[in-house]
């Protein structure tokens, strides 16, 4: 009961990548850097073992983004003229590739950091994919021409390195949907069905993940714009309690979601967000355990995941350590608390 697990990514070590920065660039090239992503992926293996993190992830230390990391190794895309486009409905901008033709692997993405990790932990592994909606909203376009078809190419292929990973023996597939907070009518018109179809045909735990954004300042002043209740779950967890995904990871510790839209998720796990990655302050045990304690009014404990708000890729180390020990502690306390 109350397995924790977190959102996905993991801060690089300064050896490997420039901390604290997203789409940082890497420290080395060839095959030291190959080199030095499976030693940033084993580190965090044991330290998210040592904090008593019962799924673990690969920490997403082989990719610079959790998009573009996907997208390298997809062939339509042209990573050497970026364009600078708005993200999430313009909160911020970026620096994104440009689909310029039609899309095809160029063959497996994640086979090497996740063959890796699953050979070095006995502990059911969680890896992450970015969701159709979400890549649609970090790309720009010259070829498909509109939005939805272009979710669709994505998810298809989406779905064959998933089916890969799957049979890599990864125990639970994430796919990252930030997005579905920004465009909630599209959600329910063609973003579920494009979730759906990434996450066709696979018998491993399925899961989606919803939240507020990384801890970076855009993210925190446009939560801040969203007034005293935030209610985009309101909408986007009836659609996603109605799909085929198994679990749906949201934001809950510091944030300003009326708890009891948790209700709307009945029938499916719920990765309860119990960690804030949007402020250095470690939480004690008994913070993590009082947002598990408040979830459970909403959510049955066999459904309960303790996790992260989302991930903690911007963060300094160290502090991302301790708030993974901070959410293993928390979880320990609960079930004690509970008898479970």
């Amino acid at each position: 009961m109350l397995q924790t697990t977190i959102a996905g990514s993991l801060p690089k070590p300064e050896w490997l990548a420039e901390p604290k920065k997203l789409w940082a660039p890497w420290k080395s090239s060839g095959a030291a850097l190959e080199a030095a992503k499976c030693d940033a992926t084993l580190l965090w293996l044991k330290l998210q073992e040592d904090a008593g993190i019962d799924i673990v992830t690969d920490g997403e230390q082989s990719r610079q983004h959790f998009v573009h990391g996907f997208l390298e190794r997809i062939e339509g895309i042209d990573f050497n003229h970026k364009v600078e486009m708005g993200i999430r409905n313009d909160r911020y901008k970026a620096m994104v590739p440009t689909v310029t033709g039609a899309l095809r692997l160029a063959g497996r993405v994640h086979a090497t950091e996740a063959r890796l990790a699953r050979a070095h932990t006995s502990r059911k592994l969680k890896f992450t994919l970015p969701g159709p909606m979400t890549i649609v909203d970090t790309i720009a376009d010259r070829h498909y021409g509109d939005k939805i078809t272009l979710a669709m190419a994505f998810a298809e292929l989406l779905n064959q390195e998933a089916l890969a990973l799957e049979a890599d023996g990864v125990d639970t597939i994430q796919f990252d949907e930030p997005a579905f907070n920004v465009y909630m009518d599209e959600v329910a018109t063609w973003g579920i069905r494009a979730l759906e179809r990434a996450a066709a045909g696979l018998r491993c735990i399925t899961a989606v993940h919803i939240c507020y954004g990384y801890g970076i300042q855009a993210n925190i002043d446009w939560k801040g714009s969203l007034g005293a209740e935030w209610r985009q779950y309101e909408q986007t967890f009836p659609v996603l309690a109605a799909s085929k995904i198994d679990q749906v990871s949201l934001e809950c510790r510091n944030a300003r979601v009326p708890l009891r839209l948790l209700k709307l998720l009945a029938g499916k796990d719920v990765l309860v967000g119990s960690i804030d990655v949007a402020t250095n302050a470690v939480e004690t045990p008994e913070q993590v355990a009082a947002v598990i304690e408040d979830a459970l009014e909403f959510v049955p404990v066999e459904r309960l995941f303790p996790c992260t708000n989302c991930g903690m890729a911007p963060m300094s180390r160290d502090v991302a350590a301790a708030k993974l020990v901070a959410l293993g502690q928390g979880a320990a306390l609960a079930r004690r608390r509970l008898g479970v």
